[in-house]
């Protein structure tokens, strides 16, 4: 029975791990064409990729007449919220744990997990709805979430409740630049193959850089320790004594 339970949850977190890693290359892979839809179509690249700078696009490009509105604001909200019930996932099967892998080991990582955990002790259903306004990344509050036993209908409605808000409040203010924005964004597009290779560099970047810091917190253990052994002493001759009887 023991061993059955075991293989279930080996596969589960086998399950979990690579959905959260394939969601995290899936972005990786779409981050070349963003610069060169950004100005085209970024109610595409809204649903594609959902970055900041998409969405304020998108309400940019709708205020100018070029985009649908409502299309601008649904458009990002599945790649949004697609990873949050994983992330969810993985703090209720590792529990705190999890932080180390969401953001790191080193000093600076435990400092914002401590400050996301007393966030979330305090603010609870809150820290969910406004986890992308508060200042600690939003996987954490989320990894929270379900190491702290939130069931998931709960966490899924407050995090649908969360995303949109943010949603509306960066389209809004793409809405609210207009036509600047469009310009942008069209600058943006014009010189995409110089800022598709710099996005490239600066991710591959950041990869290594954060595989780095993993390795270097990592404690040093040791390949064999070796212990001074006492000094070995002279044989002393024993001599032979007379057996006769």
């Amino acid at each position: 029975m023991g061993s059955t339970l075991d293989r279930t949850d080996q596969r589960r977190r086998a399950i979990c791990v690579a959905v959260i890693a394939l969601q995290a290359l899936y972005s990786f892979a779409l981050m070349p064409a963003a610069p060169a839809l950004l100005g085209r179509d970024p109610v595409l690249l809204e649903a594609l990729r959902s970055s900041t700078a998409a969405m304020v696009a998108g309400g940019a490009f709708a205020r100018v007449g070029d985009a649908s509105l409502v299309l601008a604001l649904l458009a990002p909200l599945p790649t949004l919220l697609m990873a949050d019930p994983f992330v969810w996932w993985a703090g209720r099967l590792w529990g705190p744990g999890v932080a180390n892998y969401l953001i790191g080991r080193g000093p600076r990582a435990k400092r914002r997990t401590q400050r996301a955990v007393r966030l979330f002790e305090r603010y609870r259903s809150w820290a969910v709805v406004l986890a992308y306004l508060l200042p600690v990344p939003s996987a954490l509050i989320y990894a929270a979430a379900g190491w702290t036993g939130m069931r998931l209908r709960r966490f899924l409605l407050l995090d649908l409740v969360g995303t949109s808000l943010w949603v509306v409040l960066v389209v809004g203010l793409g809405y609210a630049v207009g036509a600047t924005g469009v310009r942008v964004a069209h600058a943006i597009t014009r010189y995409s193959l110089l800022l598709t290779v710099a996005s490239v560099v600066v991710g591959l970047a950041v990869v290594g850089l954060r595989g780095l810091s993993h390795r270097r917190s990592r404690p040093d253990i040791p390949s064999a320790v070796v212990v001074d052994a006492p000094p070995r002493r002279a044989p002393v001759a024993v001599p032979a004594s007379d057996t006769r009887e």
